[in-house]
């Protein structure tokens, strides 16, 4: 028994490493450190007592919600909701602490991603013009997508930016796979990164360009990364597409034009255009 228990942990091992070599070829596996007792110890420690705190099926919430399915528990409030938002983020942590070799992180990470599975089998089934390979907790998603496809940008424009909420549920599926080599999550992720490309497919260039205008995160990093783990160009494509000319182009040619702009909403554009 005990030598299936290492079997089974070195090939957990070098499945991480193996996921990601693939982004970040040049780093380290998190699991490779551990920290002594001291202030990061104690920073570190704190960090996860408050995460442990939070209920993963409130976080989880926004997206049975939106997939048409009960939620198990009544959603966060305020920004610890943020509906779909804040899941994304926690998704990451879990990752993290989990590939550090944090056993309760990890089956959150876990519980979270098989929850997210039956959203986006939901989504596909309640929702077929628009809900396939959809993982998002963004409310009113129905409303959003169905016009936003069609190139109708009303409800996406009075919505609190969409693209800036479904981006942290992105990069919390690409780190399960990156931290914890979990393949159920990499699913999840490439089918939400080819619905992003079948949402934008009908969209003209002029259209993508009007819809970077509301604060859209780091889109085009997720979709760069699609594009370094499967190495098919359809994602480094739509990476493009989702790069903002407004404020790229200027920049690109050494011209300041970056006055009265909100910093938060124009550094992961530029982190996501130089990767």
């Amino acid at each position: 028994m005990k030598r299936i228990i290492i079997i089974v942990w070195m090939a957990t091992l070098w499945m991480t490493s193996q996921a990601q070599d693939k982004l970040y070829h040049d780093e380290f596996p998190l699991g490779d450190i551990t920290l002594l007792n001291g202030p990061l110890k104690h920073a570190q420690d704190l960090n996860i007592q408050t995460l442990l705190k939070y209920d993963c099926d409130r976080l989880l919430a926004p997206y049975r919600k939106e997939a048409g399915l009960e939620p198990k528990a009544k959603a966060y409030p305020n920004w610890d909701g943020l509906d779909g938002h804040v899941g994304g983020h926690y998704l990451t942590a879990m990752a993290i602490n989990a590939a550090t070799g944090n056993e309760e992180c990890r089956k959150r990470m876990e519980y979270m991603i098989g929850e997210l599975q039956l959203c986006a089998d939901a989504n596909m089934k309640n929702h077929p013009e628009w809900g396939k390979g959809y993982v998002g907790g963004m409310p009113n998603s129905e409303n959003i997508w169905n016009n936003f496809k069609k190139g109708d940008f009303r409800v996406y424009f009075g919505s609190w930016a969409p693209f800036y909420n479904l981006h942290k549920m992105y990069a919390g599926l690409r780190d399960a796979w990156v931290y914890c080599g979990n393949e159920q999550a990499k699913k999840l992720f490439m089918g939400f990164c080819d619905w992003a490309i079948d949402l934008t497919a009908g969209l003209s260039d002029a259209q993508m360009e009007q819809m970077l205008g509301n604060e859209h995160g780091g889109m085009n990093e997720v979709l760069a990364d699609a594009y370094a783990m499967t190495n098919d160009k359809k994602y480094l494509d739509v990476a493009k597409r989702f790069s903002h000319r407004r404020l790229l182009t200027p920049m690109s040619q050494r011209q300041d034009c970056l006055d009265n702009m909100h910093a938060n909403t124009q550094v992961p554009k530029v982190v996501g255009f130089e990767r």
